[in-house]
């Protein structure tokens, strides 16, 4: 019996690009955190320059990563005031302006997002049509997985969050 079989011919799409991103934070005292703009009531907050947001900050990252540029870390350093408290989604809609300009849009997202608390199923799905709409894409071009980290290190401990983003962006038409 023969198998299909896949060849790869070497050539790679010019007008699709690939990036992966990655962001933690400390968790702190606080009343809510913020994860892909969507507020979830809990009793921590991040302890982080701006909203800490960390599945956006993953996310723009990826983006910037795709594009052959310079980390978020860069783009909006922890030592300018000008970002602290800052909205993530208003970040990313700077670093999606990156990409538009260089001639590139979002295409589709997968994000995974690790939390030991809280529990974060019933938030899953407006998380997603809050990335969905952020970048200007389908809800079924955006995956958005949690997971917890089985009690190993600070995520396990409850005393961070973190997440990692692959985002494709298409050339422009």
């Amino acid at each position: 019996m023969k198998k299909d079989t896949f060849q790869f011919n070497g050539d790679i799409p010019k007008d699709i690009l690939f990036g992966v991103g990655y962001d933690i934070h400390r968790l702190v005292f606080g009343e809510n955190i913020v994860l892909c703009g969507v507020k979830i009531p809990f009793d921590r907050a991040f302890d982080a320059h701006s909203d800490g947001d960390a599945p956006l900050h993953a996310v723009m990252d990826a983006v910037l990563s795709s594009l052959g540029q310079k980390d978020i870390g860069h783009l909006f350093p922890v030592n300018e005031d000008a970002f602290k408290g800052a909205d993530s989604a208003d970040l990313l809609k700077q670093v999606l302006n990156i990409a538009k300009q260089k001639g590139y849009k979002p295409s589709n997202a997968s994000v995974a997002v690790i939390a030991e608390k809280p529990k974060l199923a019933p938030y899953l799905d407006g998380m997603k049509a809050s990335l969905s709409s952020l970048l200007g894409i389908s809800p079924d071009r955006v995956g958005i997985t949690a997971t917890t980290n089985e009690g190993v290190d600070l995520i396990g401990n409850g005393e961070a969050i973190a997440s990692f983003a692959v985002v494709s962006l298409e050339k422009i038409k």
